[in-house]
């Protein structure tokens, strides 16, 4: 059961003749899902509209001039969309990436086409295992514009980042042999 951000009350009797409560709030602190990011979405989103912003769901690409915003804090996020209303921000844009059946058969599939006749190949154990996050949320991005500019918050799970990866090696993999198969045509028509 996922734990409350609600203040914990603690009893605390007083140690006078009389009974008193003393009642201390403490905050639990947000756990991290390194599995699923559904619940920070959730925090999120209700975070934005508690400052009376609007979320607009777009993606800021690589292309757009933009700013990545780095923190250490796991709540960085707030600090983010609090400095997106102090510039006058009407708007925070939001994005997610929630893995799907089909990123993962299309995954395994370039794996062993890749690596034929090789069936003992590593990372095809370790995109089969990514079947287990299917449904979920492994990839957060918040984003706004100032100044020209775009400002970018992301988050990512573990699992997530492995299978970026996985996926990048793939395009590395066929971008070199797409550039081999070019050399060796050139060569053939000297």
């Amino acid at each position: 059961m996922p734990q409350s951000n609600w203040p914990m009350c603690k009893s605390i009797p007083h140690t006078r003749s009389y009974s008193a409560t003393i009642v201390t709030l403490t905050m639990k602190p947000h756990p991290m899902q390194p599995e699923n990011l559904l619940s920070l979405k959730d925090d999120m989103v209700a975070f934005i509209a508690g400052h009376g912003m609007r979320r607009f769901n777009g993606y800021v690409t690589e292309d757009v001039p933009s700013v990545l915003f780095e923190e250490d804090n796991p709540d960085g996020w707030k600090d983010f969309v609090e400095h997106a209303k102090a510039a006058g921000a009407a708007f925070v844009t939001m994005s997610e990436i929630v893995l799907e059946k089909a990123d993962i058969e299309l995954l395994i599939e370039q794996l062993r086409e890749d690596n034929f006749p090789n069936d003992e190949v590593p990372e095809l154990d370790e995109a089969q295992y990514l079947v287990n996050y299917v449904g979920k949320t492994g990839y957060l991005q918040l984003g706004f514009a100032h100044q020209g500019v775009m400002f970018v918050y992301e988050t990512s799970t573990t699992w997530y980042d492995r299978f970026q990866q996985l996926m990048e090696s793939l395009d590395d993999l066929g971008s070199l042999l797409t550039n081999s198969n070019h050399d060796d045509n050139e060569d053939d028509d000297d």
